[in-house]
């Protein structure tokens, strides 16, 4: 007996992978839609993979034919994707839609898109509940789009019963932009010491891969128009982090603690925020059931597996374009810039 079908799109990639082997295993009948109409290999042999341009409305509406019970949908973005949803809601029974932490905003309009400003940063309560206020909708930035697309869904209604995931800092493997590379790569590079700007202490609150498909599967056995947070159970400090990884590779690694921001490139991280950004958990844990299948610690192994295979022969930003786009190539790895901070830092200490 099956629960219905299913159509995901964005299958191919990092959580479409696993959303589909978790709806998959639990007796949904499975569409994979990706660009390239790929299959991963712990897929069932029963789950269907068709290639889909998300941006053609028309093979959308021709993918779901007569219908899907639930449609999962990992890349929808603004106003044009969520008019997609909203036109074919007389054949979707319900969706789960990812939206971004990203959307919050503090109580004086500070958010991720203010961070690069003077006293930008924002400072949320922790943990940050779904009813903190978010930023404005709009078509200018990652954040204001996302608010765009839970706006235009959520007025959809009974019409269209719509779970939206404020999804975290997502890690797992098949990541294109991972932020355990930062560390992965300098114990590869047989670095002994690093420095970490805001004291270490940083925090942005994870989602593993298999703890968000984990959302995803419990939303589509529980459909309802509503917005959740997706996050671990922790939220480790960018130094916690780094411990962890070192355990991992069996290295032992001198953290530098930097009390303030990066001094250009140096102490600079992909976790670098001034003020922790945390999640709370428990509206999915109360509407959904939700239980956390892994967390980040033990979660890690197979991550530093994966970064280490694909780093092995190969530059990091061959083996991970978009995120060497997003960094930029001599940033998160200026060793020289490091090791004159550290020449200065020693004698000052000594």
């Amino acid at each position: 007996m099956t629960r219905g079908n299913a159509v995901v799109i964005g299958a191919a990639g990092q959580t479409g992978r696993v959303a589909v082997q978790a709806l998959a295993e639990d007796g949904w009948e499975v569409t994979a839609a990706s660009l390239s109409g790929g299959r991963d290999e712990r897929w069932p042999g029963e789950v269907r993979a068709v290639r889909l341009d998300r941006e053609d409305g028309a093979a959308l509406s021709a993918l779901l034919g007569d219908g899907a019970d639930v449609l999962v949908d990992l890349v929808a973005y603004g106003r044009k994707h969520a008019g997609q949803l909203t036109g074919l809601a007389d054949r979707i029974g319900s969706a789960v839609v990812i939206s971004s932490g990203a959307v919050y905003e503090d109580g004086q309009g500070r958010g991720f898109d203010t961070q690069d400003a003077p006293d930008g940063a924002p400072r949320y309560p922790v943990p940050i509940p779904e009813t903190q206020p978010t930023v404005a909708p709009g078509d200018t930035t990652y954040s204001t789009g996302k608010v765009l697309l839970e706006r235009e869904l959520l007025a959809a209604g009974e019409a269209l019963p719509v779970t939206l995931l404020r999804a975290g800092a997502i890690h797992g493997p098949y990541c294109r932009s991972p932020r355990e590379l930062y560390f992965v790569k300098r114990l590869l590079d047989g670095r002994t010491r690093r420095v970490l700007a805001y004291g270490g202490r940083s925090r942005f609150h994870p989602v593993h891969v298999a703890n968000l498909a984990e959302l995803i599967r419990l939303a589509a056995l529980k459909p309802g128009s509503r917005v959740l947070n997706a996050g671990d159970p922790q939220a480790p400090t960018a130094e916690e982090i780094g411990g962890a990884v070192d355990a991992v590779l069996g290295r032992e690694t001198e953290t530098v603690l930097l009390d303030g921001p990066p001094q250009g490139t140096v102490g600079d991280h992909p976790w670098a925020i001034e003020h922790p950004v945390v999640y709370d958990m428990t509206a999915a844990e109360r509407e959904l059931g939700y239980r956390p299948v892994t967390g980040y610690t033990e979660s890690l192994p197979e991550t530093v597996a994966w970064l280490t295979g694909e780093l092995r022969g190969r530059e990091w930003t061959d083996a991970f374009p978009k995120m060497a786009r997003n960094y930029g190539p001599d940033a998160l790895f200026d060793y020289a810039a490091e090791d004159a901070w550290l020449k200065g830092y020693d004698q000052g200490a000594g």
